[in-house]
């Protein structure tokens, strides 16, 4: 049997799937590892346990499909977007994995914002400007860390730092170089206004190759642990996000992707590098002539696990005893609320949020409570404010590509039919949900095949993918939702102004909060 093996290295862990050549599952795994949160604006990773968790996820897979010698014809990669390590001279960390979720760059982004520099960039690098971004983390560490940016001699991504170690080469694909604030769209290389704001020369970053890039030569001693002989090309790949657009055939003109899993996401692909004139949406490489523009939010199933965890409690206790599915008891307790929630209405911003509003210092919030709301109505309420919040994701998409005209959903978010049902009442567009659960393994493993020559174009996808649930808009819900839109927006522009006077006040008084929790602990070990 013929088999690649996509590998999409996330945020919280590495998942690996074998695919025969009709893109068949015949082997999964999954590692995961923690997210490093220090301080409330801290979100990092151990580089060395993400190397660790993708040498025994390729092990494992490599054992669970049983191939024979000469089966195995590729190793595509994908990985989470925006990521950052410092290396020294000697290529060793000096750093852990700064990731996307990391705030502490917020000021510098905002800087280049006001100054008229952040729109000047984004222009031309597609990426928009955002404490996720390698280019804000770096200034950041230019101007704080001083001793730590002086002795990083490299900048690279989680997943430059993984091949290196397979093959001891520093190389970055076009994907998720067009993910880093520092790479021109249009001329397809580093930047150089880009570089100058960053502080840093483009010797420092890796050399920049296609998403099809080849490399040959595996470890010996890796090969040996995972079983994959040294002569298996692995190929480069690209990011989680467009190999997500990829693996579930959203990449014709017009076909939206939805995802939401832990965060979110609204992506479509046009043929050549296209932005927002108010810098809303990313513009990120698939291949050269296959670009996906759209918005990453931060707010997707998180939200609904603080709706369990902080609103219901004491049934999430039950419901473990019980051994069931609290996020299914929670569904049917939402399932018996009206579309829109009786006028309830949640803005979903828990840990601030990129698009559609770009802004590290947003905050959730219920309006238009009353006595007569229930727990099921704010359950409810959570739900719909999520998909509200892609839904103008949609709109800013629609303004520069066009109107949808069909929607491939995928993420955590697809078990539930509640879920799925207001995600075609809201977008008033069909819902299709593929089969492939894993879509940014099958992206990559869709692109290896290109690369090797095991598919003529990537439209191969479209036999791979098939479907498991398709929804309509229920027209009853969708006139529901009209009324209540228009006012959920405007309820968050009016609050906007605040955001940042309140995140201050919270970070201020956690501190203070922290500092005197310290002292008081000092004091009782005395």
């Amino acid at each position: 049997m013929k088999a690649m093996i996509g590998v999409d290295i996330g945020t919280t862990s590495t998942k690996a799937v074998a695919y025969d050549l009709q893109g068949n599952v015949q082997a999964y795994a999954n590692i995961s590892y923690p997210l490093y949160q220090d301080t409330p604006d801290t979100a990092e990773e151990d580089p060395e346990e993400i190397f660790s968790a993708v040498v025994e996820v390729l092990t494992q897979v490599t054992r669970k499909a049983a191939l024979n010698p000469g089966d195995l014809q590729g190793v595509p990669f994908s990985a989470a977007m925006h990521s950052l390590i410092l290396l020294d001279k000697d290529k060793q960390p000096l750093s852990r994995a700064i990731t996307w979720a990391d705030n502490r760059s917020a000021k510098y982004a905002q800087q280049l914002k006001e100054n008229g520099l952040g729109e000047k960039l984004y222009q031309k690098t597609g990426t928009p400007i955002h404490p996720m971004t390698p280019l804000s983390k770096i200034m950041w560490l230019r101007h704080e860390k001083p001793e730590l940016f002086k002795k990083a001699h490299y900048f690279i991504g989680i997943k430059d730092y993984v091949l290196y170690k397979l093959f001891g080469q520093l190389v970055m694909d076009y994907s998720l170089a067009s993910a880093t604030g520092l790479f021109n769209i249009h001329q397809m290389t580093w930047d150089t206004a880009a570089l100058e704001t960053a502080g840093i020369t483009s010797k420092q970053l890796p050399q920049l190759v296609d998403t099809t890039y080849q490399l040959h030569g595996l470890n010996s001693a890796y090969a040996k642990v995972t079983g994959i002989d040294a002569n298996v090309p692995f190929v480069i790949g690209a990011s989680d996000g467009v190999l997500s657009n990829l693996g579930v055939n959203a990449i014709d003109p017009g076909v939206l992707a939805v995802t939401i899993g832990t965060s979110g996401a609204v992506r479509t692909v046009v043929d050549k590098p296209t932005t927002d004139p108010q810098g809303r949406l990313f513009c990120y490489a698939l291949t050269k002539d296959k670009w996906v523009i759209g918005g990453p939010v931060n707010n997707g199933g998180i939200v609904f696990r603080w709706v369990r965890d902080q609103l219901f409690a004491p049934e999430k206790i039950t419901a473990e005893q019980m051994r069931v599915d609290t996020y299914e008891i929670l569904t049917e307790i939402a399932e018996k609320i009206p579309a829109g929630s009786d006028g309830l209405l949640f803005h979903p911003y828990l840990g601030g949020e990129r698009a559609p509003i770009w802004d590290a210092n947003a905050r959730g919030s219920f309006f238009g409570l009353t006595r007569q709301h229930t727990r099921a109505h704010m359950v409810r309420a959570a739900l719909e404010g999520i998909v509200y919040n892609l839904y103008m994701v949609m709109l800013q998409i629609e303004g520069v590509a066009g109107k949808p005209k069909a929607i491939q959903a995928t993420g955590g978010f697809a078990r539930s039919e509640l879920w799925r049902q207001m995600l075609a009442d809201i977008f008033e567009q069909k819902v299709t949900i593929p089969q492939s659960f894993e879509s940014s393994c099958l992206g990559a493993a869709v692109i290896g095949m290109l690369s090797l020559g095991l598919v003529d174009d990537l439209s191969a996808v479209k036999s791979m993918v098939g479907s498991t649930n398709v929804h309509q808009p229920n027209p009853a819900n969708f006139s529901v939702y009209r009324e209540l839109i228009p006012i959920w927006i405007r309820v968050g522009r009016a609050m906007a102004s605040e955001y940042a006077n309140i995140a201050n006040f919270q970070r201020t008084h956690l501190a203070a909060h922290r500092n005197t929790k310290m002292g008081a602990d000092i004091e009782q070990n005395k």
